[in-house]
């Protein structure tokens, strides 16, 4: 079925895809760290970490995490649309010796998942500030290809930043916008960062029967 999209949403994906395009360029995207976040890091290894299985990162960016991920026992498939930032993570999989059967690096939209081998199931999601900027005719897509592709009892991690922080109408997230989109999820938990700014993480537990 093609996708009808208006002139203003084309304009909105557009401008979006260019400003990551330019922050990879540029060498200084905010959010690529090259470090894992302890509040990953907490899931993957605190108490009651998760047992090992399948995990999906959307916005992988340079490759930090899904190595992390695969470093503990984790198959990953990280999704990102910014050419060189892919590039990069395919190169750092590689010199970990992650690549292959433990990290598979793809280069596509997270909002468009269908068009992606990445069939699923998957226990373990994770977003860093991929969802925020995605604009709001795109973000029930992202949802229902996430929820099409999780688990029972899946979870999906996601850092965002809140809707006040940057001076357009498309970033952002609240915890009241996930919980209207993302049904069959239960949202069990909201961390402030420690940023300067609004930033949150956000913990969905994905429902045994996929009921809200």
């Amino acid at each position: 079925m093609t996708e009808t999209r208006t002139a203003a949403e084309l304009d909105e994906e557009a401008a979006v895809r260019r400003s990551l395009e330019d922050y990879y360029r540029d060498g200084e995207p905010p959010w690529d760290t090259g470090v894992t976040p302890p509040e990953l890091v907490a899931l993957v290894e605190g108490p009651g970490a998760l047992t090992p299985g399948r995990a999906l990162e959307l916005g992988c960016g340079t490759g930090t995490n899904a190595v992390y991920l695969a470093r503990h026992g984790w198959r990953v498939v990280a999704v990102d649309f910014v050419h060189r930032a892919v590039q990069q993570a395919r190169e750092k999989a590689g010199a970990a010796g992650a690549a292959g059967a433990d990290v598979t690096v793809l280069c596509g939209d997270a909002t468009r998942l269908d068009e992606l081998d990445v069939s699923g199931p998957y226990d373990l999601f994770f977003d860093l500030s991929c969802f925020c900027v995605i604009p709001a005719h795109r973000r029930d897509a992202y949802a229902a290809g996430l929820t099409r592709r999780a688990a029972p009892g899946a979870r999906f991690l996601m850092f965002g930043y809140g809707p006040e922080v940057f001076e357009d109408p498309i970033s952002g997230v609240t915890a009241d916008e996930l919980r209207s989109r993302f049904a069959g999820w239960e949202l069990t938990d909201v961390t402030p960062g420690t940023n300067p700014f609004p930033t949150f993480w956000f913990t969905l537990h994905r429902t045994a029967d996929g009921a809200a």
